[in-house]
Parts: C-alpha cells; structure tokens; sequence
C-alpha cells in the first residue's frame, strides 16, 4: 500500500507540525511546518522540504545554507496531524547557526542559553 499525503490531518492553513530529530543522536533539531506538496517532495526526493509561513514558499533545508536534512525515516502521529522526520543533518539546524532550535532551558525560573552558534 503506496502513502498519499493527503491523507494527512491539517491545519485550517492546509499545514502540518514537522519535528526533525537527528537520526543517529535522536536530539530534537527543530520544528517547522509542511503542506501536502512539501511532505511529497519530501519522500520523492529524500530532502527535507518544509513551508515557509512568512515566506508563502517552499524551503529545501539547506539549499543556501548547505546544513542539509537528509531524510531517514517519515512517522506519523497516531492522530495523523504531526510529523517526526528522522534525518542526517549536516550543519546546524537553526536559522541561528546553532545545531538545534531548542537552546534555551529554563531552570529555576530563569532562561539559560545551552550552547552558542557553530562557527
């Protein structure tokens, strides 16, 4: 049995929640969200595809960066409206330079910086 994408629970905005987990690590990189046509070019080219909301574009992760996400494995949530993308990251995940979007830890009440751009 083939997957179709349109199968897939989305938002009012036609978009679902992507969490990128590094496929050899399991740390969280990021979020960011997909529309059908990304989660197909997705699968069909093996390049992590996402949908820019304040762009209204697609985003190959990497493409002017060169920090790839090389898709591993594509799971779906038991309510089928999120998305966990094991990939192969090469570089930072984040748009700050920093392997993953999730940096920041509150401990005691207080925000605490956990690591600083890659450089």
């Amino acid at each position: 049995m083939s997957f179709d994408p349109s199968t897939l629970v989305y938002n009012d905005a036609g978009l679902i929640p992507a969490i990128a987990q590094d496929a050899t690590s399991g740390e969280v990189l990021m979020m960011a969200w997909m529309n059908q046509e990304a989660v197909a070019r997705t699968l069909a080219t093996g390049r992590v595809t996402y949908w820019s909301r304040s762009r209204q574009s697609f985003w190959v992760k990497g493409e002017t960066s060169g920090h790839v996400q090389e898709l591993v494995n594509l799971r779906i949530d038991c309510d089928r409206d999120c998305l966990l993308l094991t990939v192969n990251q090469t570089g930072a995940a984040c748009h700050t330079g920093r392997r993953t979007c999730f940096y920041t830890e509150v401990r005691s009440g207080a925000e605490v910086e956990l690591m600083q751009p890659e450089r």
